[in-house]
């Protein structure tokens, strides 16, 4: 349904990014990778996704804590494929320290990357998006953009953040065929939860069953995490036909978390 189309995915060689670019190529998109780690794994990625779907998937390691970096990062994906047509803010960094002990240097990079990347991303992109009559952008936010917790104020106040900027650009582009919505994850087995977890089961000597089932305790009501492809399935719906009229929304995915 999407295909010809071309995705830029920010963090995605791996987590929910990943996810993202799998789905997004199902569908018929070339894809923009972006992120760090292990090159020949992200080679691999790359090459896997490209062959399994028959699409272009080209990877930039932009550092989004430097706007000069983003720029080019969306300078190459306009020279490699003429446009973008669905972008997806989903780079993130976190940091875990109550406030009178949280680093300065920690907050900036958080502002950097949760929530300014998203802003130059997008206002690099839109001026093409609104030559062509169609966009679609979609912000990863969190179940933290709806509720607080405790020592997490960078991660808290960026994603907040995120989707107050997601509802203006929304109604800056009601418009035209263009759509920008955020999406709220509850725990997902992101890497960075994974190894929380692990921490957790060998803090508590538990079993994974056990530490799944006292971490969800006072979190999702389903008891599981939310599946990544799940998450890509949203995504997917959003940039699809069906989310034409779908705009300026923060949508959970939080198996019951932000209503209880």
């Amino acid at each position: 349904m999407l295909k010809g189309k071309t995705a830029l995915v920010t963090g995605s060689t791996q987590g929910l990014g990943l996810s993202t670019i799998e789905r997004l190529a199902s569908h018929g998109c070339n894809i923009v990778m972006n992120g760090l780690g292990n090159a020949e794994t992200i080679e691999a990625n790359r090459r896997r996704i490209a062959d399994a779907h028959d699409v272009r998937v080209v990877h930039h390691g932009a550092d989004l804590s430097k706007p000069a970096e983003v720029a080019l990062l969306v300078e190459a994906a306009l020279a490699e494929f003429g446009g973008v047509d669905i972008l997806v803010n989903n780079a993130v960094v976190r940091h875990f320290a109550p406030i009178e002990d949280f680093k300065t240097e920690d907050w900036d990079r958080a502002l950097a990357v949760n929530l300014s990347s998203a802003f130059h991303t997008t206002r690099l992109i839109l001026p093409g998006m609104r030559r062509r009559d169609f966009g679609r952008i979609v912000n990863v936010a969190s179940i933290f953009g709806l509720r607080a917790v405790v020592n997490r104020v960078d991660y808290v106040t960026t994603k907040t953040a995120l989707i107050g900027f997601t509802r203006a650009v929304a109604l800056e582009t009601a418009a035209q065929n263009i759509t920008c919505n955020a999406i709220c994850p509850g725990s997902s087995p992101t890497p960075a939860i994974e190894q929380r977890l692990a921490d957790f089961m060998a803090r508590e000597k538990l079993s994974l069953d056990e530490a799944v089932k006292a971490f969800m305790g006072s979190r999702q009501p389903s008891g599981r995490f939310v599946s990544p492809e799940r998450v890509a399935g949203l995504v997917a719906f959003l940039c699809g036909p069906d989310g034409d009229d779908t705009t300026g929304s923060a949508i959970s995915i939080d198996g019951g978390w932000s209503a209880a």
